[in-house]
């Protein structure tokens, strides 16, 4: 069976002037699929084995090639979008027709020139697409242990359940919700700390750091934040986690602990609906 979106060894059954064309190895019933001329290998004769990749090109004609795309079935990697038409954006994968990746598929809409992380399906019409939703192609044997530090791209967010991150572009792992700091977008990269491996070998991470350590930086932020503003920050801890959210990126509790440590250092005072920098 020829399949597409994958590399298979093929035999060549038949010399053309544009091209041979492969079948698998016993076949009675034989399907075939052209290799084009300016593809086969110098001294190729029938019979020979060629390892050949196997999509459709632009006329939707099954078609193998010797190069190796950048991305093949069940696999995860990073390709550039080309171009952006009327359905979808296109995707550079090394081959001669780009991948094309609807939008449906785009769990955040690109431009051209973006990096995105994408797996193969094959729709419908049987032809080979892109997809943004990785889930099912990243695997859950991580060589990574708790504590460890990674970095991964982040793919998806869930109001529920958090960031979906491919660690190194390969292991599936999430951010908790709760575990959520400052912004975190769709197709960006992240550093994190793993502080769980599931027993199916998914990673649960944080992109905070240990408490004691998270409260100084958070300090450290929050001075910055102050300095913005000229020394005064136009509200307090009493205010609504809402405001505190939108100008720090911090929860209600990360905030107040962060001023409890300014002021333990005698670096700010509070007001009735300010907090001043002092010095």
């Amino acid at each position: 069976m020829l399949r597409l979106g994958e590399k298979q060894e093929l035999i060549i059954v038949k010399k053309v002037d544009f091209g041979v064309y492969l079948a698998e190895s016993g076949e009675k019933e034989q399907e075939r699929v052209l290799l084009p001329i300016k593809q086969v290998p110098a001294g190729s004769a029938v019979g020979d084995a060629l390892e050949v990749f196997l999509y459709r090109d632009s006329s939707d004609r099954m078609i193998a090639t010797m190069t190796t795309p950048k991305l093949m079935m069940g696999e995860v990697a990073e390709l550039t979008v080309a171009q952006v038409g009327k359905m979808g954006a296109f995707l550079d994968w090394g081959l001669e027709k780009d991948l094309f990746l609807p939008f449906k598929e785009q769990t955040t809409r690109v431009k051209a020139g973006d990096r995105v992380l994408c797996a193969l399906y094959i729709d419908k019409s049987n032809r080979l697409c892109a997809t943004m939703n990785v889930y099912e192609n990243l695997r859950g044997d991580s060589p990574y242990e708790k504590e460890d530090r990674v970095s991964g791209r982040v793919y998806q967010i869930s109001d529920n359940f958090g960031a979906f991150v491919a660690v190194d572009n390969i292991y599936s792992a999430l951010i908790p919700k709760k575990e959520l700091y400052g912004e975190v977008r769709i197709n960006t990269d992240v550093q994190a700390r793993v502080v769980k491996v599931l027993e199916d070998g998914r990673l649960t991470l944080s992109i905070r750091e240990k408490a004691y350590l998270q409260i100084e930086k958070d300090a450290q932020e929050l001075l910055k934040i102050i300095d913005s503003y000229e020394g005064a920050l136009p509200f307090n801890d009493k205010v609504s986690p809402e405001i505190i959210k939108r100008e720090t990126g911090m929860s209600k509790n990360e905030f107040k602990r962060a001023v409890g440590r300014l002021l333990k250092e005698g670096l700010i005072e509070i007001g009735e609906k300010v907090i001043r920098r002092i010095g």
